[in-house]
């Protein structure tokens, strides 16, 4: 069977369409309608006008798919792709963990559940998460959670003291300065570009730190020829298409590999997309007080994009 076709064909007779992350594979990224970062995938989700979303990335992003968009059928083509940074802060316990600080608002990367999400008062990604810290008065006292790194990130940069939940993403923390440094030493011509998951000392060894999207525009619009990336490396296929006379090296999650690939992510295949989409199965479905309390904090992230203009 060619699954390609048999993709197309079913999305056209179902009124489908499909949304996919930059750390999917090249395969599922080549038949998306639509590949983003986190924010231009909830910005999409938001506007589709289609009566069924296949979301090929993690939970967390079709469950805010939903949110956006809760009359439409939104289906995960391996309902067991979650992320380690939205599992490492249960709702539970980050509730107890907010009985310390009464007097803070919350701000929740998007890396979280749904749950966690009606607890926070505003929802940032990596592309906003600076806005959306500076949209607060500089007195106010602000919880960051989950990710440690990311927050920590924008702690030193903008001089914030926000407190920060202990939450990490494995794939980006994972990457070890030393590796880095020695890759950079291999390859003075190379310029080092990182996602702000990764770990404060590969952060600081960067020349450019950024989101996916970020990321791909800076590789893109520079002079430079050659990159040394700190990231998952499914962004590697679109930068090879945006810029193929570019040379790119993927900083390795160990010394055996020379990759650095999401398992979560990779879980997502064209199979199962096509599977999910003709069964019309692994539907996620929220309550309507989850959708309900998740998507004000969301929505409030949106807005504040749009007055940034950061689409």
């Amino acid at each position: 069977m060619d699954l390609v076709k048999s993709i197309d064909k079913l999305r056209k007779d179902k009124n489908a369409i499909i949304l996919a992350h930059y750390y999917q594979t090249s395969d599922i990224q080549d038949i998306a309608d639509f590949v983003g970062d986190s924010l231009a995938l909830a910005q999409k989700a938001k506007d589709a006008d289609a009566d069924i979303i296949v979301f090929a990335g993690v939970h967390f992003m079709a469950e805010t798919a939903k949110a956006l968009n809760p009359n439409t059928k939104v289906l995960l083509p391996d309902l067991d792709a979650g992320c380690s940074l939205a599992e490492s802060a249960p709702a539970d316990k980050f509730a107890e963990f907010m009985k310390d600080y009464p007097d803070h608002k919350v701000i929740s990367y998007i890396n979280c559940t749904a749950e966690l999400k009606t607890m926070t008062d505003v929802v940032c990604t990596s592309s906003n998460a600076v806005q959306i810290v500076e949209s607060f008065p500089k007195d106010q006292k602000i919880v960051f959670a989950p990710d440690k790194n990311l927050g920590g990130y924008i702690n030193k940069i903008s001089g914030r003291d926000m407190v920060l939940w202990n939450g990490t993403c494995e794939v980006h923390d994972i990457l070890e300065a030393e590796k880095v440094v020695e890759l950079k030493v291999n390859n003075p011509d190379a310029k080092l570009v990182a996602h702000p998951e990764c770990a404060a000392p590969v952060l600081e060894l960067a020349d450019y730190v950024g989101s996916t999207s970020g990321i791909l525009d800076y590789v893109k619009n520079t002079n430079i020829n050659k990159f040394v990336v700190a990231t998952e490396s499914g962004i590697l296929h679109q930068m090879k298409k945006d810029s193929p006379n570019k040379e790119f090296i993927i900083v390795p999650s160990d010394e055996t590999c020379s990759c650095n690939d999401c398992p979560y992510m990779k879980m997502i295949t064209m199979q199962k997309i096509y599977d999910c989409l003709l069964n019309e199965s692994n539907e996620i479905l929220l309550d309507k007080e989850v959708i309900e309390k998740s998507l004000l904090p969301v929505e409030r992230m949106l807005e504040i994009s749009r007055k940034n203009n950061i689409i």
